[in-house]
């Protein structure tokens, strides 16, 4: 099993640099990083895992400057974001820093993404909140018509862009879709709460989930399983990442016996030396 670790990077945690180069060295797979842009501070919405929303939160450095910083430091080390709130962005703009860093990495990217829980936070970006689903996935589209080899064009629900010559590519080659139709650009996943909608949307334009906290899935990866298969996808293709993990050695064993190949590891948003202790903690599971 592959251990990835994740951890809100902060002004006031180690650098990018220091993290991924600690992380490569102790041959840890890959580092993700969170993304919020700002945090109003006048909220209704409630904190997703209850309580104060933990000052973190409104202190993360922006997950793709990171990550070019971890990447320009490091050669093996895997990049991923978890997750890229994907409808508070420019489209085009978006899809031109994501294959921009796939390309300067070697296409270590791994583009974790969701529809969010922060309505104030969407709300500043004029995201309408009832179609913040489709919106994802329109612009889902729009992107990788960006990253198609050839000049493609997209009209949607949402936004369009003309035919255009865009550069660089996303450096990882295409996958298929149901009926061998391309999906281009980096290893994308998509997070959210088990179920019907979302396992559709995974199969549709994804190369699988990425949960956090990898709770209940003896019960939900059969579904979303059968939901890959019945949408035509190659069942060998699909893959499930749990992220944001408090690891026990019970609980990775559980994931492996489903078939669980990778897995994300959380890390205190801290000074170094907690860090680092953490991690010598986790090293027992590489």
């Amino acid at each position: 099993m592959r251990i990835a670790a994740t951890i809100f990077l902060t002004d006031r945690t180690p650098s990018p640099v220091r993290i991924a180069r600690v992380l490569e060295e102790r041959g840890f797979d890959g580092l993700y990083l969170p993304e919020h842009t700002h945090i109003p501070v006048s909220r209704d919405t409630d904190a997703p895992m209850g309580g104060d929303l933990p000052e973190q939160y409104g202190r993360t450095l922006d997950a793709f400057v990171a990550l070019a910083q971890a990447a320009a430091v490091t050669e093996r080390l895997r990049l991923g974001t978890g997750i890229t709130l994907v409808a508070q962005h420019d489209p085009i703009d978006l899809a031109k820093r994501i294959a921009t860093l796939d390309h300067l990495s070697g296409g270590r990217l791994t583009l974790g993404i969701g529809y969010g829980w922060n309505v104030e936070e969407a709300a500043d970006h004029g995201v309408e909140w009832s179609t913040r689903r489709e919106l994802v996935r329109d612009r889902m589209a729009l992107m990788r018509a960006l990253w198609a080899p050839k000049p493609e064009g997209y009209i949607g629900e949402f936004g369009s862009v003309r035919a255009s010559e865009a550069h660089p590519k996303p450096a990882q080659p295409p996958r298929e879709l149901a009926g061998g139709a391309p999906l281009h650009g980096p290893r994308t996943l998509l997070g959210g709460t088990a179920g019907p909608k979302l396992f559709t949307h995974i199969t549709e334009f994804t190369d699988g989930w990425i949960p956090i906290g990898g709770r209940g899935l003896s019960e939900s990866l059969p579904a979303l399983r059968t939901a890959w298969e019945h949408a035509g996808r190659d069942p060998k293709a699909l893959r499930v990442i749990p992220y944001a993990v408090q690891p026990t050695p019970g609980k990775l064993s559980h994931y492996a016996d489903l078939g669980i190949e990778e897995v994300v590891l959380q890390l205190p948003s801290a000074g170094e030396g907690e860090v680092l202790r953490v991690l010598d903690d986790f090293a027992q599971y590489l």
